[in-house]
């Protein structure tokens, strides 16, 4: 009885004793944690050293959590790193929160995740101007995968004869690059086109709208783009809208022009009772990828039918839908169709009956034993 209570007694310190050294196994969270703009329009490079005592966990993994965002965002963005660098895009309009923290799990804490406490930073550009000097309305556009279409107005309290420039880069520029096709309104750049923008899919677009006028400062715009939730198609093509004998309507076309990859679109399918897009009630179907569809329309009208598309979601987490197809296609009724054979035969037995009715008069009129002439009375 004696034995077996020493070893309890002894399983429970051993076991004590390891519970208490994973308590108390503690990391020291990253040193100077730095922020530096490199001048790539709202790209910065945050960088932080291990901590001091790192090279103490020979059994363990060291990994960092790095969140960042922009003040008043609610959200924080969380990366899972083992890297000591990161470079993201910020809006510099508002000042950039950064915060990291070391990760420590393995044979050293009974692999048991152990955190440091958080360091944090921040950065800010001095700002130059009002917040109503800055260009308002701005709004891209990236038509078909090709280019990206880019316009803004002017800030409220812009001068006369202000010059506006728009500047951008992507992972991949070794600088920012200034527009060179820009759209204008009365001399002052209003819009800007960009071509070739192929490498910058899938990545942060970081933009900058810069404006200057005689002795006034205006405040730059500053936002980071992603191309793939910009993309707008264009409509659809070759749209065939045909109805079979039971009754089924069946609509078909083929992707649109342009770069945008097939198997990226979704599109709706809208059909409606009448036609003329004011008085139409228009009833949605959708589909994805597919460019055919079949609908059943026993006994029900036959509609006027449109087709558009937008980027679905396995390629983007949004987009802009296309212009409807151009015209409006309708098909006629089984029933229709057949009214429309009956009346040419309807017509045609008509006119010959009315033919022999003339010619019986005419012979009737005509004098016994006399031939009737052709040029008389018929």
């Amino acid at each position: 009885m004696a034995l077996r209570q020493l070893y309890t007694l002894s399983v429970a310190l051993v076991w004590g004793c390891m519970v208490s050294s994973s308590y108390h196994t503690t990391v020291a969270p990253p040193q100077d944690l730095q922020i530096t703009d490199p001048g790539l329009l709202g790209s910065l490079d945050i960088e932080w050293k291990p901590p001091l005592n790192v090279q103490t966990f020979n059994e363990c993994t060291v990994k960092y959590k790095f969140e960042y965002r922009n003040t008043g965002d609610r959200d924080w963005k969380v990366v899972f790193t083992r890297k000591l660098k990161f470079r993201v895009g910020f809006d510099l309009s508002r000042t950039a929160e950064v915060k990291v923290q070391t990760l420590l799990e393995g044979r050293c804490t009974d692999d048991v995740e152990v955190q440091s406490d958080w360091i944090y930073a921040t950065f800010q550009v001095p700002l130059q101007g009002s917040m109503e000097s800055e260009v308002q309305n701005f709004h891209c556009i990236y038509h078909d995968w090709e280019y990206l279409k880019c316009t803004w107005q002017p800030g409220l309290l812009a001068p006369r004869g202000v010059h506006y420039g728009l500047y951008y880069w992507y992972e991949g520029l070794d600088h920012a690059v200034q527009c060179d096709d820009y759209i204008q309104d009365h001399g002052i750049n209003i819009g800007c086109m960009l071509q070739n923008l192929s490498q910058a899919e899938y990545k942060d677009l970081s933009i900058c709208v810069n404006g200057s006028a005689a002795a006034t400062l205006l405040r730059p715009l500053y936002i980071t783009l992603r191309l793939h939730n910009l993309a707008k198609p264009s409509p659809p093509k070759q749209l065939v809208v045909s109805m079979s004998a039971s009754e089924e309507l069946h609509v078909a076309w083929s992707p649109p022009d342009g770069e945008t990859p097939p198997q990226c679109l979704e599109y709706e399918v809208q059909l409606a009772e009448d036609q003329g897009e004011a008085k139409a009630a228009w009833a949605s179907v959708s589909t994805q990828m597919e460019t055919a569809l079949t609908i059943s329309r026993a006994n029900q009208s036959i509609p006027c039918v449109r087709v558009r598309g937008r980027t679905n979601i396995f390629c983007a987490d949004e987009g802009f839908w296309s212009e409807w197809t151009q015209e409006c296609f309708s098909v006629s009724r089984k029933e229709d169709k057949q009214l429309f054979i009956l009346i040419p035969v309807i017509l045609s037995l008509s006119s010959s009956l009315i033919i022999f009715m003339l010619i019986g008069q005419c012979k009737k009129r005509s004098p016994a034993g006399k031939p009737l002439h052709a040029s008389v009375g018929c």
